[in-house]
């Protein structure tokens, strides 16, 4: 049985914000290699999350896990999210959907804030 990852964002008009989630995609798989790793929007960029839970079930798995790549179980998370996740085992009943907590109430958060205050972005004109 197959497991895959769905990794949600925001989306946004920037490209290169999009291309942090392809990046964190790509680590995931080397470190889930039996699992299908795929990326989804809730909005702004694609694929969509409809598009994105296609494309797992279309590789043949029996879980989807969503794992939403937010700070906090905000409306998207908490409402949105959990909405596509209700239609979703309506559509695909042979296939468990499950909605991950989002990042931030996670331990490691707080090094991660700890290490990041050690950088600075640099400025641009």
């Amino acid at each position: 049985m197959r497991t895959a990852i769905l990794l949600i964002a925001h989306g946004s008009r920037r490209a290169e914000a999009n291309r942090d989630l392809v990046h964190v995609q790509r680590e995931l798989q080397a470190r889930c290699p039996d699992d299908v790793v795929e990326i989804a929007y809730l909005e702004l960029a694609t694929p969509t999350i409809p598009e994105g839970a296609r494309r797992c079930v279309d590789a043949g798995v029996s879980e989807v896990r969503m794992l939403p790549y937010f700070l906090s179980a905000g409306a998207h998370v908490a409402r949105d999210l959990a909405q596509f996740r209700r239609e979703f085992v309506v559509e695909w009943p042979d296939v468990t959907f499950r909605l991950c907590p989002p990042l931030g109430l996670h331990p490691l958060m707080v090094e991660v804030l700890l290490d990041r205050l050690k950088e600075e972005v640099p400025v641009t004109t």
